[in-house]
Formats: C-alpha cells, structure tokens, sequence
C-alpha cells in the first residue's frame, strides 16, 4: 500500500462518515414519532376513506410532510389546531394570533404539496 492510497482510504472514510453522519442528523431532525405518524394516517383516512390504497396514500403524505417539516413544527401547528377548538380566552387566543395562522399556513403549504405527490 504506497502512501497516496492510504490517503485516499483516508479521505473516502472522512467522507463517507460525514455523509452518513449528515443523513443521520437530518433524519433524527425530522423523525416523528409513530404515535404521530398514526394519528395522521387514521385521521388521513377517516376524510378520506377507509381502504388499502387510502392507507398508502395517507401513509406518503406524513412522510413528505416529516421530510419537508421539523417534527417541533409539525408539533406545533398540531397544538394550534387543538387549542382552536377550546371555549373562552385560551381557544380566542389561539385563532386570532398572527404568529400562529403564519405556523398554521405553513403547514397548509407543506400538506398541499404532500397530497399532490401521494393522492
């Protein structure tokens, strides 16, 4: 082995576990839980029907939208949307808060184009 191929091992591991270690990260950023990736699928379903195919359709839609959206995010807007429909100042606070409907539009913009790729 001459001095050149072991800097080129070298430099091909260096960068094979950047690569990898890169994915990984991202992959954790956006990992949602699959308690969460159920709730969607059987809420996806229940609006959309109770079959095979709707299954892997609703089943792509959480998936572009992990991909395209940090869990904390997701979360979020799905905190939002519950605390819309509380009664008194709390669920006046959560529909009428500028900050919020921006959170809740972005979301709208990543499902849209999660439901044009899986439906």
């Amino acid at each position: 082995m001459t001095l050149q191929t072991g800097s080129l091992r070298a430099i091909t591991a260096t960068v094979a576990a950047t690569l990898l270690l890169a994915t990984s990260t991202a992959a954790m950023a956006n990992d949602y839980p699959t308690e969460t990736r159920v709730d969607y699928v059987l809420g996806c379903m229940a609006a959309n029907g109770q079959d095979y195919l709707t299954m892997q359709k609703c089943s792509c839609s959480i998936d572009a939208i992990a991909e395209a959206m940090p869990y904390e995010a997701y979360e979020r807007v799905e905190t939002i949307v519950r605390m819309r429909d509380r009664r008194g100042e709390l669920g006046v606070l959560f529909r009428t808060s500028r900050m919020l409907e921006d959170d809740m539009q972005e979301f709208r913009r990543v499902q849209v184009q999660a439901d044009l790729q899986c439906f």
